[in-house]
């Protein structure tokens, strides 16, 4: 079945930044072509960035892989005992650091799994490492679900725990922890995480505290579109209401390693959802296609789709790789300009807040 002439025409008749409605959005996931979609998703990107395409010059510290939660999903973390499991000292994360200090870095992602052996103070010690070592980087630190963590094991409201982060370096929450806010789909794939309604009341809270943040969504297992579409709107309400989000990055399921061992989304899959992406979330400017989990070619691809980023250099991300991602490990600043005109569009290195920076 294909959408009706008057979807389609009004589809194709979108303005920039027009909202479309839940039912709608649904009526274009079921039944409009993914040339149409991705059409009408470029169009709403040019409108908003031209041929612009961005990065960023970043380096990645998964500093534990021993988690107390055990997702489906999730071919990274490990529990406590485990051979394979490993925590960084803080000695560790700065030769991590200084071993890159000749880069120039504007972003540090880093994230863990929840280990319940780790102090507070090497949380705060490792912030303030980064700042000390980094001070021109942000600091893109800690999931929702770590800072739900942080404050229950330090005995603070999260309030008081983003504050206090905050206070040793913390500038930005990443995405992660979002996965699908389905509460039925969660008790299956992540039954020990915090509920999506915590994490959009963690992350509304961020935002009112002024600390910006990104979100995520990870599609392509046991979700169908009603539960990406509902996923979308909360974000996009949630947006309305308390305004912070910087970026979108949908994440294509990667199966290898897991307990949930299915294929993962297809190729139009991917760039179906990334067009939705585009096309829903009217207030959250940018999308992200990130290489690290989409590869390369089908990244290039989304940026025709509707994102507009392609995250950035990379190094020292474990966490897709331990699920059996098939993308480089990292990219040359020179690689990920070559990528991005390849694709047909203009690279823009930029800082986590996406300001342009000057080659």
């Amino acid at each position: 079945m294909s959408l009706t002439p008057t979807a389609l025409r009004r589809l194709r008749g979108l303005r920039p930044g027009e909202r479309i409605d839940v039912d709608f959005a649904l009526e274009l996931a079921r039944y409009a072509s993914v040339h149409d979609l991705g059409e009408a998703a470029l169009r709403q990107r040019r409108a908003r960035h031209g041929d612009r395409a961005y990065f960023v010059v970043n380096q990645h510290i998964n500093y534990t892989n021993i988690c107390r939660n055990a997702c489906r999903f999730c071919a990274y973390s490990k529990r406590e005992g485990d051979p394979d499991g490993y925590t960084l000292s803080l000695d560790e994360v700065e030769a991590r650091l200084l071993e890159r200090l000749h880069e120039p870095i504007r972003e540090l992602h880093i994230v863990g799994g929840l280990n319940p052996r780790l102090p507070q103070e090497y949380y705060l010690e490792m912030l303030r490492l980064c700042k000390r070592l980094r001070p021109e980087a942000t600091v893109k630190a800690f999931t929702a679900v770590e800072i739900a963590f942080f404050a229950e094991a330090w005995g603070l409201s999260e309030a008081d725990t983003l504050r206090t982060l905050r206070e040793a370096g913390l500038d930005v929450l990443p995405g992660g922890g979002a996965e699908v806010f389905d509460s039925g789909l969660r008790q299956q794939l992540c039954p020990d995480k915090i509920s999506g309604d915590h994490w959009l009341a963690l992350h509304a809270l961020a935002h009112r505290l002024g600390m910006p943040t990104n979100a995520t969504m990870l599609f392509g297992h046991l979700e169908g579109w009603e539960e990406r579409i509902a996923h979308l709107d909360a974000l996009r309400r949630l947006e309305d209401e308390a305004p912070g989000f910087m970026c979108f990055i949908p994440l294509p399921y990667q199966s290898k390693n897991t307990e949930l061992t299915i294929p993962g989304p297809s190729g139009e899959d991917i760039l179906r959802t990334v067009a939705l992406c585009r096309l829903l979330l009217d207030n959250i400017t940018h999308i992200k296609a990130y290489w690290a989990f989409m590869g390369i070619k089908m990244a290039q691809l989304a940026l025709w789709a509707g994102a507009d980023d392609l995250d950035g250099t990379i190094l020292g991300e474990r966490i897709g790789h331990a699920a059996g991602a098939s993308s480089p490990e990292a990219l040359t600043v020179a690689e990920i300009r070559a990528v991005i005109r390849v694709a047909g569009f203009t690279p823009v290195q930029r800082d986590t807040m996406f300001r342009p920076i000057a080659p």
